[in-house]
């Protein structure tokens, strides 16, 4: 299997200069351990000193500018190393490489907050995760409820009259309730310390046969419900698991390495902002080892509920994170475009190259594995606050 290449202009946002980005890096030494990163003029910088962790940095009045203003950071190499250092099949523990750039947060995600990727999730309830019924549903599907939902505000009282005219049909979903009914769907899609970054392998479960990728934007939320920043996401789905009972949500989506999160958390500033996540355009390309390619996008513009309220969904009087939390905003897309057999739809095969990409948050890149042939999670919260004790940074 070829290794799986980083190239630094793919991998950063197009506006580079302007942008304050954060992440994490495994720093080697007596001791090691992982640190918060500045990239800044394509080197990476250590903030551990000034601040030991993500979740920390992000509690700041002013992130981005206490970033700037951070003097006699230690140099830790240039990026460029960083990224050929991360993909594991090539790596020199001797030398530093990326990880995912969050760490004590809780990692949430919202569900079936795009019309496209709603139907999809009723047509999966309705074939019981069996593929083969998925066309014949999606038929009759579409043909009944069509694409009029788009225009509906969730919790309205529009909505409310669908709903009406849907359970008289007998149409009505789980599905639809949260992506048209008063309550988002919030799930918790991994464990604080659990996501992998770019580079690295991302998991399918291996009892799964009908999955994929689902390109999203992650938010970064500290515990005030601030939103300080944002990063790209693989909230990786198992349709089949989900399909058979929305019971086996956790199931279908905490795994080892099912949660990508990276490559790094842009910081919101004058030059990025909220607003700029609502108009974006999220690209996704799978390259499979058998020449199979698959490219969809996701437009931020057809999202149902604003990413704010989706924070507020989830953090308020109701919940609090007193760590913050990285919050999937959801996806539009779901593929149905065949791979191997017609009327089969789009899964994953091991070795899938999966890039998810927008301007100005860059480029996400994971290689796709079984999660029980990935190396185990082994360093969780614990094991971090025994490091950065062991570090002199608590």
């Amino acid at each position: 299997m070829d290794t799986m290449q980083l190239i630094t202009e793919e991998i950063l946002p197009k506006d580079q200069d302007s942008a304050c980005l954060i992440g994490r890096a495994w720093i080697p030494g007596n001791p090691e351990g992982p640190s918060p990163v500045w990239i800044a003029d394509k080197k990476v910088y250590d903030l551990a000193p000034h601040s030991p962790t993500i979740s920390e940095l992000l509690e700041l009045e002013d992130p981005a500018s206490t970033v700037r203003e951070c003097s006699g950071l230690e140099f830790i190499g240039v990026l460029e190393d960083l990224l050929c250092n991360t993909p594991d099949e090539n790596r020199d523990p001797t030398k530093p490489w990326l990880l995912a750039p969050c760490d004590l947060q809780a990692i949430k995600a919202s569900g079936v907050t795009f019309v496209s990727s709603m139907l999809e999730r009723v047509i999966e309830e309705q074939a019981r995760g069996d593929w083969t019924k998925a066309e014949q549903i999606r038929k009759q599907i579409s043909g009944l409820i069509g694409d009029n939902l788009a225009d509906i505000q969730p919790g309205s009282n529009s909505a409310m009259k669908v709903k009406e005219v849907l359970l008289k049909q007998g149409a009505w979903s789980q599905y639809l309730e949260v992506g048209i009914g008063p309550d988002a769907e919030i799930f918790t899609k991994s464990q604080p310390m659990s996501a992998v970054g770019t580079g690295a392998e991302v998991g399918i479960h291996p009892g799964s046969h009908w999955n994929n990728p689902e390109p999203e934007i992650v938010l970064a939320v500290n515990s005030k419900g601030k939103v300080a920043g944002a990063a790209l996401g693989n909230d990786v789905n198992l349709r089949d698991f989900e399909g058979r009972s929305a019971l086996l949500l956790g199931k279908a989506k905490d795994n080892n390495a099912s949660c990508a999160i990276g490559p790094f958390i842009r910081l919101f500033d004058e030059e990025f902002s909220l607003d700029d996540i609502r108009q974006a355009n999220i690209s996704l390309t799978v390259n499979g080892p058998e020449g199979f390619r698959l490219e969809g996008i996701s437009n931020m513009k057809q999202i149902s509920r604003d990413p704010l309220e989706l924070v507020q969904h989830c953090s308020g009087k109701h919940h609090q994170y007193p760590d913050g939390m990285m919050l999937f905003l959801g996806t539009m897309f779901a593929p149905i475009q065949d791979r191997d057999v017609p009327g089969q739809g789009f899964t994953h095969k091991v070795g899938d190259t999966v890039c998810i990409q927008t301007p100005l948050l860059g480029s996400l890149i994971n290689r796709v594995n079984t999660c029980d042939q990935i190396p185990p999670w082994t360093f969780g919260t614990g094991a971090l606050m025994r490091n950065l004790a062991k570090r002199g940074l608590l």
